[in-house]
């Protein structure tokens, strides 16, 4: 499908000097001199390089038909990942390279979309957040607060993360699959260890979860 210069917006996936890109960023420019143009910044999707480029509305560009459809997750073998389409339970396989280190993520019949470009699969979008255990961490310090220092730990499936002071060996967290960091330890009713009996400041995100959660637990008590 082609569409022209001016109108290239972000998320849109084009095709442009032989390749597959996505765009991050569109900013329409009127210079003092000369025509406006639209100024892109495009991210390969096959290679992740970044590339900006000026496009006139009179340029056009081919606009990436792609196809998303769902998958389960069934085994690994070496390099690669097996899936199975839930509608009509074709299995196809994936390299692991096109996962990173995500693919340490996947686990059994665990749902996900596959982006695909003409029948070929350009990307893998796991569910955004999983719950994992921690398998080793240091032990807490005295006088560290949840906002101030983080630590190094190791999860069961061998990825390295930070997580708060609070968080120990065998723990249950969740983590976000988009940014590979730690979100919230898991059960609420362990919240308390946050604090080892003294007050500590909490990052904005971790305070609006847990209002968000003591709120909605008091109303329901009420």
């Amino acid at each position: 499908m082609k569409i022209l210069g001016n109108e290239i917006k972000p998320g849109m996936i084009i095709e442009h000097k032989n390749d597959l890109w996505s765009v991050l960023k569109a900013q329409h420019v009127k210079p003092g001199k000369g025509g406006a143009f639209n100024q892109v910044e495009l991210k390969s999707v096959k290679k992740g390089t970044k590339l900006n480029e000026r496009f006139r509305s009179s340029d056009s560009v081919e606009k990436a038909i792609l196809d998303d459809k769902k998958f389960s997750f069934l085994y690994e073998d070496g390099s690669n990942c097996h899936f199975m389409n839930q509608t009509d339970f074709e299995q196809i396989q994936i390299s692991k390279s096109l996962l990173g280190e995500k693919s340490k993520l996947l686990k059994e019949n665990m749902e996900v979309n596959v982006l695909f470009h003409n029948e070929q699969a350009l990307s893998v979008d796991l569910p955004s957040s999983v719950e994992l255990k921690i398998e080793t961490t240091d032990a807490a310090i005295k006088g560290q607060t949840a906002s101030s220092s983080y630590k190094p730990a190791t999860l069961e499936n061998g990825i390295k993360i930070m997580v708060p002071p609070f968080i120990n060996a065998d723990d249950k967290i969740v983590l976000d699959t988009r940014t590979m960091e730690y979100i919230k330890k898991w059960p609420p009713e362990r919240w308390y260890m946050a604090f080892y009996g003294m007050l500590h400041i909490l990052s904005q995100r971790d305070f609006n979860f847990i209002e968000g959660e003591m709120d909605r637990v008091y109303k329901l008590n009420r």
